[in-house]
């Protein structure tokens, strides 16, 4: 346990960083899965909206430390990937 008033202070720091984090990433999740049921839907124009709101999420959570930014660009690639495909179906 916490011996000294640092320490203490950290572990209340990490708790409200903690917290920030889930929300953040608990958002970038709702916005993948509102693409992927764009996608699922089959509506071209809805999933091209929900790609551009996920990606601009996706990096947010990346610039804000939440993401590593390989996993961000990856995971963006991915959702390009799925669209263009949706596209030329």
């Amino acid at each position: 346990m916490a011996n000294n008033p640092g320490a203490k202070k950290a572990i209340r720091k990490i708790a409200r960083r903690t917290e920030v984090n889930k929300a953040r990433r608990s958002r970038v999740r709702t916005y993948l899965r509102k693409f992927d049921e764009a996608v699922t839907s089959g509506d071209a124009g809805a999933a091209k909206l929900a790609f551009v709101e996920a990606q601009s999420e996706l990096m947010r959570a990346v610039s804000k430390g939440v993401v590593h930014k390989n996993t961000g660009s990856r995971k963006v690639s991915r959702l390009h990937a799925q669209l263009k495909k949706l596209s030329a179906a």
